[in-house]
């Protein structure tokens, strides 16, 4: 699953069993190396489109404002997720009845690459901002249900005992290629002309213009390219299922009592069904956090595009800090206590963002840039409120990422080892079940109060919640 759907990009679901296999010391297959390609090619769409480049230049030029341009990538984000939640889980218990992932993986190509293209069209008075964000929701649900299906591949694409490392691989290439594509685009469309740097063009790369915004126009194209050739070689020779023979009807069919009979199974296990509940408040906190980040920077700080980008470039590289602190947070705390601490300091960390500004810090410290030099000489974060937001958005990319990794180890001690790929399923479920409410929470509030500040304060109360839900949880202490 994704950031849209609830864990970091390229983060998969790994299925139950693997996750207490050691990974063989065995040469990665063609398929298994095609999955990983295919994996790491998906995810840019989320880091360029949805949260560092396009959404914030939805929210500030096409909408035209920073708190009605919040309200309506909320409402855009709400309706996906509304759709995701409904369809996922129903896609995701049905799949392996119906068989092959290959053909439905196509339909959601032949969706998200036009729609992609599309966005190179949304410039301030040309598309209407209707069919923009129809667009965008469209997206966001073919993508989350395509993550589904490349997810159900993952046992496949891999030998036995090599899913976890296929996992962690995908998740650093759509990370890497991520961070690479954003430097890209930073380089080759927005320096130039900003700094004189003898490595940076001195005009914009194949004549895109500034003024029209269409170095944010054109992650859309780009980000189709990059999905388009990391398809290729997932089509051509990662494994899929054989065909059953069972209809898609059917196979939905038998998917639905699936569900039911994994709910089944949390009777008699009180704490993994406290855990599930606290997690699926934590988790919509954390996903609307990722999701607006980025139209809240943009807007609270008044940065344009190359200080998006920059952003963006350095939330990427911490966040890989969070999956390596994560393992020795869980060994001298316990999974359960990491889970807390986790949560907790992005809490305090959203509380203290919330005080920020160009010309505050924390609430009560004015700024005023005028009499104050400005803390270096480059072309972007030159002053100290700057400084301070950008300080906190790093802490929170590496707490939020190494909280999805210490939640996935505080199952694996729960649940019961011989019922561990049905909990896992709950797992995921409780990932996208109610990925809609942070949004709805943050377009209503936005809405009433006219504030983007006002609108994340709902965030800080579903981490809350689920952080006080953890103190119920029996387990998951550190292991003497």
């Amino acid at each position: 699953m994704s950031e849209l759907a609830g864990t970091p990009p390229g983060l998969s679901e790994v299925v139950a069993d693997d996750v207490l296999v050691p990974a063989p010391q065995k040469k990665l297959s063609r398929s298994a190396l095609s999955w990983i390609l295919h994996q790491g090619a998906r995810d840019p769409y989320v880091i360029l489109v949805t949260i560092y480049v396009f959404a914030p230049y939805f929210s500030r030029v096409l909408v035209g404002d920073p708190v009605r341009g919040q309200a309506a990538v909320a409402d855009i984000s709400t309706v996906y997720g509304l759709l995701t939640a409904l369809l996922a889980p129903i896609l995701g218990a049905s799949i392996e009845r119906y068989g092959p992932r290959k053909p439905l993986m196509a339909l959601v190509l032949a969706i998200m690459v036009p729609l992609l293209c599309l966005l190179w069209l949304a410039k301030p008075g040309g598309l209407p901002v209707s069919l923009v964000g129809a667009a965008l929701i469209a997206l966001g649900v073919a993508y989350n249900c395509g993550d589904v299906l490349n997810n159900s591949l993952l046992a496949r694409a891999a030998e036995k005992g090599q899913e976890p490392v296929l996992s962690g691989l995908g998740y650093a290439t759509a990370n890497g290629l991520s961070v690479s594509l954003l430097i890209f685009v930073m380089w080759a469309f927005v320096l130039p002309g900003v700094v004189p740097w003898s490595f940076v063009p001195s005009a914009p790369l194949f004549g895109l213009s500034q003024t029209a915004y269409e170095p944010s126009r054109v992650v859309g194209p780009l980000s189709a390219v990059v999905m388009l050739l990391g398809a290729i070689p997932f089509f051509l020779w990662t494994r899929d299922a054989p065909r059953t023979g069972v209809s898609l009807l059917a196979s939905a069919k038998l998917g639905l009592k699936l569900i039911a009979d994994t709910f089944g199974n949390l009777k008699g296990h009180a704490d993994v069904a406290k855990f599930l509940g606290a997690r699926m408040l934590y988790c919509d906190g954390m996903t609307a956090l990722l999701i607006f980040g980025g139209l809240f920077a943009a807007g609270l700080m008044k940065w344009g595009e190359l200080e998006m980008l920059a952003y963006g470039i350095s939330l990427s590289i911490f966040a890989v800090l969070g999956g390596l602190i994560a393992p020795t947070l869980d060994r001298t705390l316990g999974p359960k206590r990491a889970v807390q601490v986790e949560v907790g300091v992005c809490i305090l960390v959203l509380l203290c963002m919330l005080g920020m500004g160009r010309e505050k810090i924390l609430f009560f410290w004015t700024w005023d840039a005028a009499t104050h030099p400005a803390i270096w000489n480059g072309p972007l974060f030159r002053t100290l409120p700057e400084i301070v937001y950008l300080s906190m958005g790093l802490l929170i990319a590496v707490f939020v990422t190494a909280q999805y990794a210490s939640s996935r180890t505080l199952l694996v001690r729960l649940a019961p080892p011989d019922r561990m790929a049905a909990f896992f399923g709950l797992f995921s479920l409780s990932g996208t079940a109610t990925m809609w409410l942070g949004s709805l929470l943050v377009a209503v509030t936005t809405k009433v109060f006219a504030s983007q500040v006002a609108g994340f304060i709902p965030i800080a109360g579903l981490l809350a919640l689920g952080l006080v839900a953890l103190f119920t949880v029996k387990g998951g202490e550190r292991e003497a």
